[in-house]
């Protein structure tokens, strides 16, 4: 199983979306849940391209939460580099 871990940026970014979009305060433990499956199956996620090539993303509690990762297979690990707001014209996720 594929340990999943959160990279500083990633907790920065969705303290800013807590705050910001006023998140329930359950939110870190709703994402955590969401990441769960990613230990078992690590390539579940869509593949992005473009700049964001070689990453891939899951959609968090909320349909608009955009959990962009990267999977290191030879270490056998997941680690969510941002989470951002997937409406924004800069999401990971946007057709530019």
């Amino acid at each position: 199983m594929a340990r999943v871990e959160l990279s500083p940026a990633a907790l920065e970014d969705l303290d800013r979306l807590i705050y910001s979009h006023s998140l329930p305060t359950d939110t870190k433990e709703r994402v955590r849940h969401r990441l769960r499956p990613l230990e078992r199956f690590p390539l579940l996620g869509a593949a992005l391209s473009g700049r964001w090539s070689g990453f891939r993303f899951v959609l968090g509690p909320w349909r608009w939460m955009v959990i962009v990762y990267a999977y290191f297979e030879d270490e056998d690990r997941v680690v969510v580099v941002t989470i951002q707001d997937g409406r924004a014209s800069r999401s990971p996720t946007s057709s530019r």
